[in-house]
């Protein structure tokens, strides 16, 4: 099922990847990747449960756009341990205009293959995937 207005279409695998994040918690988090040659949206890399958020911002390539889907846990003020699964759009300030313009044609399309995030996040650079931004994002 192709995007109109950018003529992506989302693999199956990336919807039943998040479902599988979102409903069991199988993974920590999964980073999707846009294969241009044939237009489609696809599952890069997964975090396994125990993978750290340093190992999720690793996973982002310094030069390249992704999309990806962090499942953070924390503890609020009031003691409660939580979680909330961010939807994060990586577009380095570095990355390759054509590929900055097919990241953010596509970007509500998937999002809308991906029901249940409750935090997105655009990010242009590492400071802006900091843990006090996801921290204060999360509260």
């Amino acid at each position: 099922m192709a995007n109109s207005a950018s003529g992506m279409a989302v693999n199956d695998d990336c919807q039943q990847r998040f479902l599988e994040l979102k409903a069991k918690r199988s993974y920590r988090f999964i980073v999707f990747k846009i294969e241009e040659k044939i237009q489609q949206v696809t599952v890069e890399k997964i975090g396994m449960p125990n993978d750290t958020y340093d190992d999720f911002a690793a996973s982002l390539p310094p030069n390249e756009c992704r999309y990806a889907v962090f499942d953070f846990d924390f503890v609020t003020d009031e003691n409660c341990q939580k979680s909330k699964i961010f939807f994060i759009a990586w577009s380095p300030d570095t990355s390759k205009v054509r590929s900055k313009m097919l990241y953010a044609s596509s970007k509500d399309r998937f999002k809308r293959e991906l029901d249940g995030f409750q935090v997105e996040l655009q990010a242009t650079d590492p400071s802006e995937l900091s843990m006090d931004i996801i921290k204060g994002r999360a509260l």
